[in-house]
């Protein structure tokens, strides 16, 4: 499996947004950097080229895929600002028919002017959305049954020798 593309780089969040180069765009995206770290608690910063994150979880897949990824984020398009936003957090279907005029696909919500959107649910949206993901991927905490613990403290019995082949060979024809 090769390498996951999307990481955490050294590219800071504020020199990234200053080479936004529509002023619109890159004001919003200094709004949503505020909106953003109020909601989460945590800096920005850089994943890959483009998402301006803010927390961070791993994931593993079925398949044996694993990595890190931020909890939420946003990136600046030419067309629009993508939202990473949505983690099916309780109540985000009524967050989202309150949140303004965005569109969406998938984990992300696409806005053409942060004007469009009530700044108040999208800051309810992004925290709900952080505390979820947060919770969903918390590292399991494994204790050990209370069987299991009664069998260790149990005194030890020697075991019994195992059979050799042939005599478990011999035992089957009987």
């Amino acid at each position: 499996m090769g390498e996951a593309k999307t990481k955490p780089t050294k590219v800071t969040a504020a020199a990234f947004i200053a080479r936004v180069p529509d002023p619109a765009r890159r004001a919003d995206a200094e709004a949503l950097v505020k909106i953003f770290k109020r909601a989460t608690g945590e800096p920005p910063v850089m994943w890959g080229p483009s998402i301006v994150g803010f927390g961070q979880y791993h994931y593993k897949y079925e398949s044996g895929r694993e990595g890190d990824m931020c909890l939420v984020g946003f990136s600046p398009r030419s067309t629009a600002v993508v939202l990473y936003a949505r983690s099916g957090a309780k109540g985000e279907d009524a967050r989202l028919a309150r949140l303004g005029k965005h569109t969406s696909k998938g984990g992300c919500l696409y806005v053409r002017h942060l004007a469009d959107l009530d700044v108040k649910t999208l800051e309810e949206l992004v925290r709900a959305s952080a505390d979820h993901a947060r919770a969903q991927h918390r590292p399991p905490i494994t204790a050990t049954p209370a069987s299991k613990r009664a069998a260790a403290l149990a005194p030890k019995t020697p075991k019994s020798k195992p059979k050799s082949k042939t005599q478990r060979v011999s035992a089957g024809r009987r």
